[in-house]
């Protein structure tokens, strides 16, 4: 039997939402326990109406996000796919999905930043055509950080 996939738009206000990052911080910090302090302040989201969420027969699996970081760049946030929907396309799905409402709002380039240890999301990046760049504000002088720009017009 094939999986059911259905990807909505929503805000950051969502539950299931909600639920995603609070299974993604909890995976980030038994990973990075040493870097919980450092980071924390990143990872807070203030309202954010550019959310994009994946289900798989209608369980939240996935998500991903974007703010504002400059006139012309908008910054990727919270991508986080479930570990048993892994391998899926489900992250290349919510990154093509928040490209597309980021070029609607005028956003002409994608950042984002992942640590070090996230090899497998460095991959995924690169192979939706992420390139590594210098570390960005709030990033610069963070080693552990893994700074990360697309073109998307």
């Amino acid at each position: 039997m094939n999986a059911t996939t259905k990807v909505i738009a929503t805000t950051s206000e969502n539950p299931d939402f909600i639920f995603l990052i609070q299974t993604f911080d909890t995976f980030l910090w038994e990973r990075y326990p040493e870097l919980k302090k450092e980071y924390w302040g990143n990872n807070l989201i203030e309202f954010n109406p550019n959310v994009i969420i994946v289900y798989l027969d209608e369980k939240p699996v996935g998500c991903g996000c974007f703010k504002r970081y400059n006139e012309n760049s908008a910054e990727l946030k919270r991508m986080f796919v479930s570990p048993e929907a892994r391998g899926l396309g489900l992250a290349q799905l919510v990154i093509k999905e928040l490209e597309l409402k980021a070029k609607e709002q005028g956003f002409e380039t994608f950042i984002l930043e992942t640590l070090y240890k996230q090899t497998e999301a460095i991959s995924l990046y690169q192979k939706v055509g992420f390139e590594i760049v210098e570390n960005y504000e709030p990033y610069v002088g963070m080693t552990n950080s893994i700074c990360m720009s697309k073109s998307i017009i």
